[in-house]
């Protein structure tokens, strides 16, 4: 995913020009990982630019904070108002938005006791994230595995963990595909490098937990809550590469690559090189959804017109 560059980021409490969000060499991130990040979308409705489900996502930037003991010194209300102040001052209409927070210098030793924490939030207009989206991407199984979550708790969204997914991603573009599917180390099917899977099997879905070292995805929620509301049956629990070359359909969720459909597999053909049934009707409710066309789904919008309010 390119970026153009916006005139303004919100940096450190302020909208700052692009060219001064600056971050030292010395930053304690830069050099370990000790991050935090999150990937949101804004999308122009007929009431203006809404960002979805942007509670959801600000929720979890606090819980993969608190998991690496990153202080985040502004409130999730002054950042829910920061992102759609930052939305207002850019203009922005269709874009991909980026909360990040980290560790700057301070210390170049391991324990981040005396690092500062830096907080931005970055957007930019965007398109689609995997080429070949709208008719399905071809996708490997990895050898590179997933970590496990005793090591790394794949619960968070942390800066240094996607060293993991950028290998794999090196991997399956050198081999001329389009995305990885990792698996994790019991063998089982985790996810991509930054996306949950879904299996389409005899008109049901089946995904998978955070049992399988997944990222619990805001889009993956979105995905189960949909399909029941669409009277699809849906499974979660392991799922195997059996359950990839078996299956009629297969489609990938997340907030970059939105709804997915996977055409093939190392060769292996799915759902006839084409986006499948279930899965087009579960993206078409998807993109009602996220452009304020289906009513129901309106609590999922924060609409950039307005000012936060939480009850």
């Amino acid at each position: 995913m390119g970026f153009t560059p916006t005139e303004t980021i919100w940096f450190n409490g302020a909208l700052v020009p692009w060219a001064d969000a600056k971050v030292h060499v010395l930053a304690h991130g830069l050099h370990y990982g000790t991050g935090v990040f999150e990937g949101m979308r804004c999308y122009l409705t007929s009431e203006g630019p809404a960002v979805f489900r942007l509670d959801a996502h600000l929720e979890r930037f606090y819980q993969s904070a608190a998991v690496y003991e990153l202080p985040i010194p502004y409130s999730l209300d002054q950042l829910a108002e920061a992102t759609l102040a930052l939305v207002r001052a850019n203009k922005m209409e269709n874009a991909y938005l980026r909360p990040i927070a980290f560790f700057d210098a301070g210390t170049l030793a391991v324990w981040t006791k005396e690092c500062p924490v830096t907080v931005a939030i970055a957007g930019f207009p965007t398109t689609k994230y995997l080429a070949n989206a709208d008719q399905g991407v071809r996708v490997t199984i990895s050898s590179i595995r997933k970590y496990p979550s005793n090591a790394i708790p794949a619960s968070a969204k942390a800066c240094g963990q996607y060293i993991n997914s950028a290998r794999a991603v090196q991997e399956a573009q050198r081999k001329g595909f389009d995305e990885a599917i990792l698996l994790n180390q019991r063998g089982e099917v985790s996810e991509g490098s930054g996306e949950n899977i879904f299996v389409v099997k005899n008109g049901a879905i089946v995904t998978n937990d955070a049992s399988a070292d997944i990222l619990m995805g805001v889009t993956r929620d979105t995905m189960l809550q949909l399909a029941k509301d669409l009277g699809i049956r849906a499974e979660v629990r392991a799922v195997t590469v059996d359950d990839l070359m078996t299956a009629d359909e297969l489609f990938f969720s997340g907030t970059a690559v939105e709804v997915t459909p996977i055409r093939e597999i190392d060769g292996h053909i799915v759902s006839g090189g084409k986006p499948g049934l279930v899965t087009q009707r579960i993206q078409q409710t998807f993109e009602a959804a996220v452009r304020g066309k289906r009513p129901e789904y309106r609590k999922w919008l924060s609409f950039a017109r307005q000012a936060v309010s939480h009850v």
